[in-house]
């Protein structure tokens, strides 16, 4: 099984390339904890915390897609490390002006959210160049998935280990300089100074103008629903078996468990189409969360967050191949990145809904909203696969500034089909 895997990390950049991408998106994926902690030392509130948190996810899911055409537009260099810095001088002056006055603290979380430079994006661009090898590329992909568990599971241990050798502002400027330090590893690398963005089409809509870009973020709307929901229902859970951690333990087992899905799923190669695949792998990752509403004790319930967690992986793996189909020509960190931004939204509308449910009907029923969000998401793609079966790849190329003066092309595969 690590074969496949140590063969990607083998491949010349490709450790350099992940590795100063998770580095460069750790102020991204440890924001929300770190703002909660600092507004804390500073005195303030947890609803102040929380609205501070909010409003870098919203600025944050508006960035994404617009730095990813700015990127198609402009190559990662000119986009990537300018956006690093200045989302770490917005975040910078939050951290030595503090929570007061309140529309200074808003205004510079709001720039740090929307300076977060797109380099899931950029990198899932990149490894079509990188790995010239189809069945290489869907490795990737995969690692790439499981990359993000890790990340998000790593993250805020390194929030609190920053907090315990400091406080928690050097915490926030520590991790917003290793965000500069990351992208500045990317754009250095030859496979990001050299790519180019492919000639595009001028259209207002980007790589919103693909209808199978279109029906694929809808479903994958629904799958960051079911994850966002998880999360409060599982507090609601701990609350009456154990606590904090409780809790800790069953986000834990979610992320084993996609750890776990997506280092099995890309470690071999998988025949027939990939979005037949997907609506597979949706339908499973809705039925694992049903086993959550026996809400069993506490041991029994952490495994079946396990359970829960498997196909995670599998499923955003899968929707990556998919987006690189779809986008149209020159719009490919941006329609990478519009899938972030979705299940970032997904995640967040989620939470929103789960709270009222829980509240209303309890527990079990919270753990009910992720298996009817994952339902959904298989009807949206059951709906929707003549659409997902048709890729276009965009057009006529109009000839205006929009356009690499070169003319370089995007490396693909010559089937259309590549990851």
């Amino acid at each position: 099984m690590a074969t496949g895997y140590l063969e990607i990390l083998k491949a010349r950049h490709a450790l350099r390339l992940l590795t100063g991408t998770l580095v460069g998106r750790l102020p991204n994926a440890t924001a929300a904890i770190a703002l909660v902690l600092f507004v804390r030392a500073e005195g303030g509130t947890y609803g102040l915390a929380g609205a501070l948190a909010a409003v870098y996810g919203v600025a944050n899911a508006v960035g994404q897609p617009v730095l990813g055409r700015l990127v198609d537009l402009y190559g990662q260099p000119r986009v990537q490390l300018p956006a690093a810095v200045l989302a770490a001088l917005a975040m910078t002056l939050f951290a030595v002006s503090g929570t007061s006055p309140l529309p200074l603290a808003y205004a510079a979380v709001a720039a740090a959210g929307l300076f977060a430079p797109p380099l899931e994006g950029g990198l899932r661009a990149l490894w079509p160049s990188v790995l010239r090898r189809e069945e290489q590329v869907h490795t990737a992909y995969a690692m790439d998935a499981i990359a993000q568990e890790v990340m998000y599971t790593v993250g805020p241990l390194l929030v609190t280990l920053c907090v315990a050798l400091w406080d928690e502002r050097a915490a926030l400027l520590v991790l917003n300089l290793a965000g500069v330090l990351g992208a500045l590893i990317v754009v250095l690398s030859p496979p990001s100074r050299a790519w180019r963005p492919a000639p595009r089409e001028a259209h207002w809509l980007g790589a919103l103008r693909s209808p199978g870009l279109l029906a694929l973020l809808a479903a994958f709307l629904f799958v960051g629903i079911a994850l966002g929901s998880i999360t409060v229902a599982s507090v609601s859970y701990a609350d009456g078996h154990g606590g904090d951690a409780v809790y800790g333990w069953l986000m834990a087992g979610v992320g084993l468990g996609a750890l776990a899905g997506g280092t099995v799923y890309g470690a071999r190669a998988w025949a027939g189409a990939p979005e037949r695949r997907l609506r597979v792998l949706v339908a499973l990752l809705a039925v694992c969360y049903l086993p959550l509403m026996l809400v069993p004790g506490a041991v029994a319930m952490v495994l079946l967050s396990v359970v829960a967690g498997v196909f995670l992986a599998p499923c955003i793996a899968c929707a990556f191949i998919l987006v690189d189909r779809h986008a149209p020509s020159g719009t490919v960190t941006e329609a990478f990145s519009w899938l972030v931004t979705t299940f970032t939204v997904g995640a967040s509308a989620g939470t929103g809904l789960a709270g009222p449910v829980v509240q209303a009907g309890g527990t079990v029923w919270g753990f009910a909203l992720p298996g009817a969000a994952g339902a959904v998401s298989l009807l949206v793609l059951l709906a929707t696969g003549r659409v997902l079966a048709a890729p276009v790849r965009g057009g006529i190329v109009a000839a205006s500034s929009e356009n690499d003066p070169n003319r370089a092309a995007e490396p693909r595969f010559s089937s259309g089909d590549r990851a």
